[in-house]
């Protein structure tokens, strides 16, 4: 049985098997919980792993590499989400950043993931309400997810 509960917390802080980095397309160092992940991981670590990837990617894609020096993780997945100043209907992208992460944690298979509220900061752009309508694309990805893989459970 899966079940997805809402903490009012950092991501970077849960102990689980994945923690999801809100990406930019080159997967670089960057602010808000891109910034604390990549310090909690190890800058030069992490920086060299994601260069491993060809980049840009494109919005709504999630990679992973090792957690490095985060011990409360196994892996860190990282999702591109949408700029929403850039491209203000890129729904779409951003329910494919959450769902994508499933698929990518379930490809390596692991089973409990921590996400921060992707798009919602600086990429939230002209929306709202940027952090429901993250919530939002999350629940909706979570749904079909379950549904596409009804015997892989999630923690």
């Amino acid at each position: 049985m899966s079940e997805l509960r809402l903490c009012h917390a950092s991501c970077a802080d849960q102990k689980v098997d994945a923690v999801v980095n809100a990406a930019n397309k080159y997967l670089q160092a960057g602010g808000g919980i891109c910034g604390v992940i990549f310090s909690k991981a190890g800058m030069r670590e992490l920086t060299e792993a994601c260069e491993k990837y060809m980049t840009p990617l494109n919005d709504g894609d999630a990679v992973i590499t090792p957690a490095f020096k985060m011990t409360n993780v196994k892996a860190i997945i990282h999702a591109v989400g949408p700029n929403f100043s850039v491209t203000p209907e890129a729904f779409k992208e951003l329910f494919d950043a959450y769902y994508k992460s499933l698929v990518v944690l379930m490809e390596n298979g692991y089973h409990s993931i921590s996400f921060p509220l992707i798009s919602s900061g600086i990429f939230g752009g002209n929306l709202d309400h940027p952090a429901k309508e993250s919530a939002k694309q999350c629940l909706r990805a979570y749904e079909k997810f379950i549904s596409d893989y009804p015997d892989y459970w999630l923690k």
